[in-house]
């Protein structure tokens, strides 16, 4: 059973920066995405990041210059590194992994870390 295990949320105040990590258990078959969402309370979850495997990066247009996808294959972690936050930016943060063989790949998903941007 894959588990994805987040940390690094927490409070902050506007301005500051944060680093969320997300740590795989194990790889199954390759990993063709990781990305990185978040749910506000009252609100849909949304894509802030994703990373393919050939490298592309893709960002949210409310995060873009300020937010940075990466990973670390050896650790099988994927990071977000988050500046100049805004008090926009609070919202539970879930990784997603899209793993598998050529047939049959899955996202799995982070349990969330919360972030709280204090004005």
């Amino acid at each position: 059973q894959v588990q994805l295990v987040e940390s690094g949320g927490g409070l902050v105040q506007a301005g500051g920066s944060l680093r969320l990590s997300c740590a795989a258990s194990e790889v199954i078959g390759s990993v063709n995405k990781m990305g990185w969402y978040r749910q506000a309370p009252g609100q849909q979850r949304e894509l802030v990041a994703v990373l393919t495997d050939s490298g592309t990066t893709k960002y949210s247009n409310s995060v873009k210059g300020r937010f940075t996808i990466s990973r670390d294959n050896a650790k099988n972690t994927v990071y977000l590194q988050m500046n100049s936050l805004e008090s926009g930016d609070s919202a539970v943060y879930y990784c997603a992994i899209n793993m598998g063989s050529q047939w049959s790949a899955r996202d799995y998903w982070g349990q969330g870390t919360q972030v709280t941007v204090s004005s």
